[in-house]
Protein backbone atom coordinates (compact mmCIF):
# COMPACT_ATOMS: atom_id res chain seq x y z
CA UNK A 1 0.00 0.00 0.00
CA UNK A 2 1.35 3.50 -0.89
CA UNK A 3 1.85 5.70 2.45
CA UNK A 4 -0.39 8.97 2.15
CA UNK A 5 2.87 11.04 2.68
CA UNK A 6 5.56 8.97 0.55
CA UNK A 7 9.45 9.87 1.34
CA UNK A 8 11.09 11.97 -1.72
CA UNK A 9 14.08 11.90 -2.89
CA UNK A 10 15.68 15.01 -1.15
CA UNK A 11 19.08 14.64 -3.94
CA UNK A 12 16.57 16.25 -6.20
CA UNK A 13 14.91 19.11 -4.69
CA UNK A 14 17.19 22.46 -4.22
CA UNK A 15 18.67 23.49 -1.18
CA UNK A 16 16.02 25.92 -0.42
CA UNK A 17 13.46 22.96 -0.31
CA UNK A 18 15.57 21.45 1.74
CA UNK A 19 14.67 23.65 4.52
CA UNK A 20 10.98 23.51 4.47
CA UNK A 21 9.62 22.50 7.28
CA UNK A 22 7.89 18.72 7.73
CA UNK A 23 11.15 17.07 5.67
CA UNK A 24 11.34 13.57 5.28
CA UNK A 25 15.38 13.36 7.01
CA UNK A 26 17.01 11.20 8.94
CA UNK A 27 18.92 14.14 11.13
CA UNK A 28 20.47 17.32 10.71
CA UNK A 29 24.03 15.68 9.54
CA UNK A 30 21.70 14.29 6.37
CA UNK A 31 20.66 17.55 5.85
CA UNK A 32 23.79 19.03 5.35
CA UNK A 33 24.98 16.72 3.53
CA UNK A 34 22.17 16.99 0.79
CA UNK A 35 23.11 20.65 1.30
CA UNK A 36 26.77 20.46 0.67
CA UNK A 37 26.51 17.90 -2.34
CA UNK A 38 24.04 20.37 -4.23
CA UNK A 39 26.85 23.25 -3.56
CA UNK A 40 29.39 21.29 -4.45
CA UNK A 41 27.65 20.12 -7.35
CA UNK A 42 27.14 23.32 -9.21
CA UNK A 43 30.62 24.89 -8.16
CA UNK A 44 32.07 21.56 -10.37
CA UNK A 45 30.20 22.45 -13.44
CA UNK A 46 32.03 25.96 -13.92
CA UNK A 47 36.09 25.94 -14.40
CA UNK A 48 38.49 28.18 -12.98
CA UNK A 49 38.41 30.73 -16.01
CA UNK A 50 34.13 30.88 -15.21
CA UNK A 51 33.26 28.61 -18.19
CA UNK A 52 30.96 25.92 -17.96
CA UNK A 53 32.36 22.52 -17.81
CA UNK A 54 30.43 19.55 -19.97
CA UNK A 55 27.75 18.18 -17.25
CA UNK A 56 29.04 14.83 -15.80
CA UNK A 57 26.24 11.86 -16.19
CA UNK A 58 24.11 11.79 -12.88
CA UNK A 59 24.55 8.63 -10.87
CA UNK A 60 21.25 6.73 -9.95
CA UNK A 61 21.86 4.30 -7.23
CA UNK A 62 18.63 1.89 -8.31
CA UNK A 63 17.95 -0.58 -4.91
CA UNK A 64 14.92 -2.80 -5.09
CA UNK A 65 12.71 -1.78 -2.07
CA UNK A 66 11.72 -3.79 1.33
CA UNK A 67 9.21 -3.35 3.76
CA UNK A 68 11.76 -3.03 6.53
CA UNK A 69 12.27 0.84 7.70
CA UNK A 70 16.04 -0.29 7.83
CA UNK A 71 16.50 -1.22 4.69
CA UNK A 72 15.42 2.41 3.20
CA UNK A 73 17.86 4.09 6.25
CA UNK A 74 20.84 2.31 5.01
CA UNK A 75 20.46 2.87 1.47
CA UNK A 76 19.95 6.69 2.23
CA UNK A 77 23.11 6.45 4.27
CA UNK A 78 25.39 4.31 1.86
CA UNK A 79 24.67 7.60 -1.04
CA UNK A 80 25.39 9.36 1.60
CA UNK A 81 28.85 7.95 1.80
CA UNK A 82 29.03 8.01 -2.01
CA UNK A 83 28.06 11.93 -2.46
CA UNK A 84 31.27 12.44 0.59
CA UNK A 85 33.69 10.27 -2.18
CA UNK A 86 32.42 12.28 -5.15
CA UNK A 87 31.68 16.05 -3.71
CA UNK A 88 30.85 16.77 -7.19
CA UNK A 89 28.45 14.22 -8.33
CA UNK A 90 25.28 14.29 -8.84
CA UNK A 91 23.76 11.05 -6.90
CA UNK A 92 20.02 10.10 -6.59
CA UNK A 93 17.97 7.09 -5.80
CA UNK A 94 15.14 5.00 -7.12
CA UNK A 95 13.68 1.69 -6.11
CA UNK A 96 12.50 -0.95 -8.53
CA UNK A 97 9.54 -1.35 -6.04
CA UNK A 98 8.12 -0.54 -2.50
CA UNK A 99 10.05 2.34 -1.87
CA UNK A 100 9.33 6.01 -2.30
CA UNK A 101 10.86 7.33 -4.40
CA UNK A 102 10.38 4.78 -7.52
CA UNK A 103 12.88 4.83 -9.80
CA UNK A 104 10.54 6.34 -12.98
CA UNK A 105 9.60 9.03 -10.85
CA UNK A 106 13.12 9.49 -10.05
CA UNK A 107 13.95 9.62 -13.46
CA UNK A 108 11.13 11.31 -14.46
CA UNK A 109 12.41 14.13 -12.54
CA UNK A 110 15.76 14.20 -14.62
CA UNK A 111 14.31 15.19 -17.56
CA UNK A 112 16.34 14.41 -20.80
CA UNK A 113 19.76 14.32 -18.53
CA UNK A 114 22.30 11.90 -18.97
CA UNK A 115 22.44 9.17 -16.41
CA UNK A 116 24.10 5.74 -15.41
CA UNK A 117 22.15 3.65 -13.42
CA UNK A 118 24.23 1.08 -10.82
CA UNK A 119 21.66 -1.48 -9.52
CA UNK A 120 22.34 -1.79 -5.62
CA UNK A 121 21.81 -5.65 -6.51
CA UNK A 122 24.44 -8.34 -5.89
CA UNK A 123 24.32 -10.42 -9.35
CA UNK A 124 22.47 -10.88 -12.86
CA UNK A 125 19.05 -11.54 -13.15
CA UNK A 126 15.70 -10.12 -14.43
CA UNK A 127 15.84 -7.12 -12.27
CA UNK A 128 18.78 -6.12 -13.97
CA UNK A 129 18.32 -7.48 -17.44
CA UNK A 130 14.81 -6.22 -17.97
CA UNK A 131 12.96 -3.72 -15.10
CA UNK A 132 15.59 -1.28 -14.57
CA UNK A 133 16.43 -1.07 -18.49
CA UNK A 134 12.88 -1.00 -19.16
CA UNK A 135 11.65 1.82 -16.56
CA UNK A 136 14.59 3.74 -17.97
CA UNK A 137 13.21 3.85 -21.94
CA UNK A 138 9.84 4.91 -20.98
CA UNK A 139 11.49 8.08 -19.78
CA UNK A 140 13.37 10.98 -21.70
CA UNK A 141 16.73 10.13 -20.11
CA UNK A 142 19.80 8.92 -21.65
CA UNK A 143 20.23 5.82 -19.70
CA UNK A 144 22.91 4.10 -19.53
CA UNK A 145 22.77 1.05 -17.37
CA UNK A 146 25.57 -0.43 -15.13
CA UNK A 147 26.48 -4.07 -13.95
CA UNK A 148 25.18 -5.28 -11.02
CA UNK A 149 27.73 -5.01 -7.96
CA UNK A 150 28.76 -8.51 -7.89
CA UNK A 151 30.96 -10.60 -8.21
CA UNK A 152 33.94 -7.87 -7.20
CA UNK A 153 37.31 -8.05 -4.84
CA UNK A 154 35.10 -5.52 -2.94
CA UNK A 155 32.35 -7.60 -2.05
CA UNK A 156 34.74 -10.14 -0.73
CA UNK A 157 36.10 -7.20 1.81
CA UNK A 158 33.01 -6.12 2.93
CA UNK A 159 32.07 -9.91 3.50
CA UNK A 160 35.24 -10.55 5.23
CA UNK A 161 34.69 -7.79 7.57
CA UNK A 162 31.66 -7.98 8.33
CA UNK A 163 32.82 -11.81 9.37
CA UNK A 164 35.47 -10.58 11.61
CA UNK A 165 33.15 -7.78 13.25
CA UNK A 166 30.61 -11.18 13.93
CA UNK A 167 33.53 -12.84 15.77
CA UNK A 168 35.27 -14.49 12.76
CA UNK A 169 38.67 -16.09 13.91
CA UNK A 170 41.29 -14.48 11.60
CA UNK A 171 43.90 -17.60 12.88
CA UNK A 172 42.82 -20.84 13.08
CA UNK A 173 45.31 -23.82 13.93
CA UNK A 174 44.38 -26.72 11.29
CA UNK A 175 42.27 -28.89 13.25
CA UNK A 176 39.90 -25.62 13.58
CA UNK A 177 40.18 -25.23 9.95
CA UNK A 178 39.11 -28.57 9.31
CA UNK A 179 36.02 -28.13 10.98
CA UNK A 180 34.79 -24.78 9.64
CA UNK A 181 32.94 -23.49 6.93
CA UNK A 182 30.75 -20.67 5.93
CA UNK A 183 27.91 -20.35 4.38
CA UNK A 184 27.40 -17.34 1.66
CA UNK A 185 23.53 -16.80 2.36
CA UNK A 186 21.80 -14.64 -0.65
CA UNK A 187 18.53 -13.74 -1.66
CA UNK A 188 18.36 -16.20 -4.84
CA UNK A 189 17.10 -16.08 -8.42
CA UNK A 190 15.78 -18.03 -11.30
CA UNK A 191 17.83 -17.12 -13.45
CA UNK A 192 21.30 -19.36 -13.77
CA UNK A 193 23.45 -16.31 -14.68
CA UNK A 194 22.76 -14.99 -10.95
CA UNK A 195 23.55 -18.08 -9.20
CA UNK A 196 26.72 -18.33 -11.65
CA UNK A 197 27.66 -14.25 -10.46
CA UNK A 198 27.02 -15.80 -6.32
CA UNK A 199 29.06 -18.94 -6.44
CA UNK A 200 31.95 -16.87 -8.00
CA UNK A 201 31.61 -14.55 -5.07
CA UNK A 202 31.58 -17.60 -2.65
CA UNK A 203 34.91 -18.86 -4.36
CA UNK A 204 36.16 -15.49 -3.79
CA UNK A 205 35.63 -15.41 -0.24
CA UNK A 206 36.94 -19.29 0.40
CA UNK A 207 40.11 -17.69 -0.75
CA UNK A 208 40.62 -15.28 1.25
CA UNK A 209 39.11 -17.13 4.58
CA UNK A 210 41.15 -20.25 3.37
CA UNK A 211 37.80 -22.56 4.09
CA UNK A 212 34.77 -23.39 2.25
CA UNK A 213 32.60 -21.27 1.47
CA UNK A 214 28.84 -22.71 0.04
CA UNK A 215 26.40 -20.50 -1.77
CA UNK A 216 22.54 -20.88 -0.34
CA UNK A 217 19.57 -18.91 -0.88
CA UNK A 218 16.59 -17.93 1.90
CA UNK A 219 14.18 -17.91 -1.44
CA UNK A 220 13.61 -19.58 -4.79
CA UNK A 221 16.84 -21.25 -5.79
CA UNK A 222 18.31 -24.56 -4.27
CA UNK A 223 20.13 -24.95 -1.80
CA UNK A 224 18.25 -23.46 0.81
CA UNK A 225 20.38 -22.23 3.45
CA UNK A 226 19.39 -24.75 6.29
CA UNK A 227 20.14 -27.12 3.65
CA UNK A 228 23.45 -26.38 3.10
CA UNK A 229 24.08 -26.20 6.73
CA UNK A 230 23.25 -29.27 7.39
CA UNK A 231 25.15 -30.93 4.42
CA UNK A 232 28.37 -29.07 5.90
CA UNK A 233 27.72 -30.30 9.44
CA UNK A 234 26.99 -34.51 7.94
CA UNK A 235 30.80 -33.75 6.11
CA UNK A 236 32.08 -33.06 9.27
CA UNK A 237 32.35 -29.07 9.64
CA UNK A 238 31.24 -28.34 12.68
CA UNK A 239 31.88 -24.73 12.91
CA UNK A 240 29.56 -22.74 10.27
CA UNK A 241 29.28 -18.90 9.71
CA UNK A 242 26.96 -17.53 7.93
CA UNK A 243 27.81 -14.68 5.42
CA UNK A 244 25.50 -12.40 4.66
CA UNK A 245 24.65 -11.29 1.43
CA UNK A 246 22.27 -8.77 1.89
CA UNK A 247 22.38 -5.47 0.67
CA UNK A 248 20.72 -4.38 3.57
CA UNK A 249 18.69 -5.62 6.45
CA UNK A 250 15.27 -7.19 5.91
CA UNK A 251 13.30 -10.24 6.28
CA UNK A 252 15.57 -12.49 4.43
CA UNK A 253 18.77 -11.77 6.12
CA UNK A 254 16.95 -12.12 9.70
CA UNK A 255 16.24 -15.57 8.69
CA UNK A 256 19.02 -16.30 7.43
CA UNK A 257 20.80 -15.10 10.34
CA UNK A 258 18.27 -17.25 12.67
CA UNK A 259 19.40 -20.21 11.43
CA UNK A 260 23.21 -20.03 11.94
CA UNK A 261 24.91 -22.61 14.03
CA UNK A 262 27.83 -20.29 14.64
CA UNK A 263 28.20 -16.75 13.58
CA UNK A 264 26.09 -14.83 11.35
CA UNK A 265 27.69 -12.09 9.91
CA UNK A 266 25.52 -8.35 9.68
CA UNK A 267 24.59 -7.66 6.06
CA UNK A 268 26.51 -5.60 3.49
CA UNK A 269 25.28 -1.94 4.45
CA UNK A 270 26.88 0.85 4.43
CA UNK A 271 30.47 -0.54 4.99
CA UNK A 272 33.15 2.18 3.28
CA UNK A 273 33.72 -0.54 0.10
CA UNK A 274 30.15 -0.79 -0.99
CA UNK A 275 30.38 3.35 -1.60
CA UNK A 276 33.76 2.65 -3.68
CA UNK A 277 32.04 -0.26 -5.61
CA UNK A 278 29.24 1.85 -6.19
CA UNK A 279 31.53 4.48 -7.28
CA UNK A 280 33.84 1.82 -9.68
CA UNK A 281 30.48 0.75 -11.78
CA UNK A 282 29.99 4.74 -12.31
CA UNK A 283 33.68 4.98 -13.73
CA UNK A 284 33.58 1.96 -16.12
CA UNK A 285 30.52 3.67 -17.37
CA UNK A 286 31.39 6.51 -17.85
CA UNK A 287 34.82 5.36 -19.24
CA UNK A 288 33.20 2.97 -22.00
CA UNK A 289 32.44 3.93 -25.30
CA UNK A 290 30.37 3.18 -27.59
CA UNK A 291 28.10 1.79 -24.91
CA UNK A 292 24.60 1.35 -25.81
CA UNK A 293 21.23 2.73 -23.83
CA UNK A 294 19.49 0.91 -21.59
CA UNK A 295 21.62 -1.68 -21.83
CA UNK A 296 23.33 -3.73 -19.12
CA UNK A 297 27.19 -3.81 -19.33
CA UNK A 298 28.58 -7.20 -19.22
CA UNK A 299 31.15 -5.81 -16.52
CA UNK A 300 33.40 -7.73 -14.67
CA UNK A 301 35.49 -7.20 -11.63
Amino acid sequence: MTPSNPPRDESTASPGALLLPGADLDSTAHLMNRISSQLASQLSLVSLDGRRRPEQPALVVVAHGSRDPRALSTVRTLLDKVRALRPGLSVHLGHIELNEPLLPDTLTALGDREAILVPLLLSRGYHVKRDIPEMAAATRVRARVAAPLGPHPLLVETLYSRLVEAGWCTRMDDTTRGRTAVVLAAAGSRDPESKVDTGRTAQLLSDRLGVPVVPAYATTAAPRVPDAIEALAASGRTRIAIASYFTAPGRFATECAEAAPWIASAPLGTHPAMARLLLHRYDQMTNLRGASNHTPAALAG
